[in-house]
């Protein structure tokens, strides 16, 4: 059983939960950016909440399919079609060999995840089947699909682990989207002023938003406190001497526009992290399209641990039948 890639969209790659434990070389955890909608698509077709999976950008690949199939779609709200017929998403759809599966235009969100019964089938690297196209790792040769492509497809499961879906996890970024941010180390490099105002300005995201990190524009540029810069740190205001960059920091380079590092971060450098944004709001950052707006909020540790608590409880309660629909 195989798929084959007719037109690949944007940017449509292989993507699993990640591949953790080498961060510290250098090798980020990549996997889906909402990883979240990823797992519910693995549960609605009976995989194992880890499997591979496509994580499609902004727009839709075209697939053939060899053999029958059941997939399903989760993520952003980008129409499939099934021989050009509209199919729903966050439930399964049971696919007959010969037919083509594509999409509309986008309507809402960023990322839509496709899920195939059994898998898709390519070989793991470093216990990750994820791609990391910066590293040529993983995925289907270590990019991004390519017209003509042949994905092999690993053997199904009999039985889905999820039927219905409640509206809660389907919902998608409208209007100013909140990111929780627990301040960092490097925090008290800002002056009170802009401090306090990097928490009042509505930031605007930008073009550049990617699977490595996610700019931010439109808010007032931050000032830094005056010192003498340490040996090594540079000029730039923004600078420090090399440090590790945890997933969701926040890096503000001269002090203008904010980057948040996702999953395909590189682990170190030389700007300082004012904040990191917390493990139960990644997600969100992964639908987000370019021009939205954000608006970052202060939170505790206690409160980020809390809310990462929350959030894995409700969706293991999903995964467990736990909810209705």
């Amino acid at each position: 059983m195989a798929i084959k890639v007719i037109s690949p969209g944007i940017f449509t790659s292989v993507q699993d939960l990640g591949r953790p434990g080498y961060y510290h070389l250098g090798i980020p955890l990549s996997g889906g950016m909402d990883r979240q909608a990823l797992k519910i698509a693995n549960l609605l077709v009976g995989n194992p909440e880890d499997q591979a999976v496509l994580e499609a950008v902004f727009m839709g690949p075209e697939l053939m399919f060899t053999e029958d199939c059941t997939l399903a779609i989760t993520g952003a709200n980008l129409p499939p079609l099934l021989d050009g017929q509209p199919q729903p998403q966050w439930q399964a759809i049971e696919v007959q060999a010969g037919q083509t599966l594509s999409f509309d235009f986008l309507q809402a969100g960023a990322r839509s995840y496709i899920a195939v019964a059994g898998g898709i089938d390519v070989p793991e690297v470093l216990g990750s089947k994820s791609t990391y196209t910066l590293g040529t790792l993983g995925g289907h040769q270590g990019r991004a699909l390519q017209a003509g492509d042949v994905l092999p497809i690993g053997d199904g499961p009999t039985l889905a682990k999820l039927n219905q879906v409640p509206n809660e996890f389907k919902a998608l970024p409208e209007g100013i989207t909140t990111l929780r941010v627990v301040p960092g180390i490097y925090w008290h490099r800002l002056t009170e002023q802009s401090q306090h105002q990097f928490f009042q300005d509505i930031w605007t995201v930008a073009a550049e938003a990617d699977r490595i990190g996610y700019r931010f524009r439109g808010g007032t540029p931050m000032q830094f406190v005056e010192r003498d810069p340490p040996f090594g740190a540079g000029a730039d205001p923004s600078n420090i001497v090399d440090s590790g960059y945890p997933y969701g920091s926040i890096q503000v380079p001269g002090g203008k526009e904010p980057i948040v590092l996702h999953r395909d971060a590189v682990s170190g450098g030389g700007y300082c992290m004012i904040g990191t944004v917390i493990s139960a709001d990644l997600d969100k950052i992964g639908q987000l399209q370019p021009n939205t707006k954000v608006q970052f909020s202060a939170v505790t540790l206690e409160q980020a641990l809390a809310a990462r608590q929350q959030s894995r409880a409700r969706y293991q309660q999903l995964a467990c039948g736990d909810l209705g629909a």
